[in-house]
């Protein structure tokens, strides 16, 4: 996504965050299809929503 608009580095790292309470385990991102849209560059909306799908099917395969 740098190649198509070097603003989207304002959005990397990319954060995961993982936490526990007293009995559970919780984990959970900002999705990149939503903070794309900051940038206002819509041709990008679908890597973006290519790239929250992989981390959504990752964080459910740590489960």
């Amino acid at each position: 996504m740098l190649g198509h608009n070097e603003l989207v580095g304002y959005f990397l790292p990319y954060k995961i965050v993982v936490y526990a309470d007293q009995s559970h385990v919780h984990s959970g991102f900002p999705r990149p299809s939503a903070l794309i849209g900051f940038l206002e560059q819509y041709g990008l909306t679908t890597i973006a929503e290519d790239i929250e799908k992989t981390l959504i099917r990752v964080i459910e395969q740590s489960k």
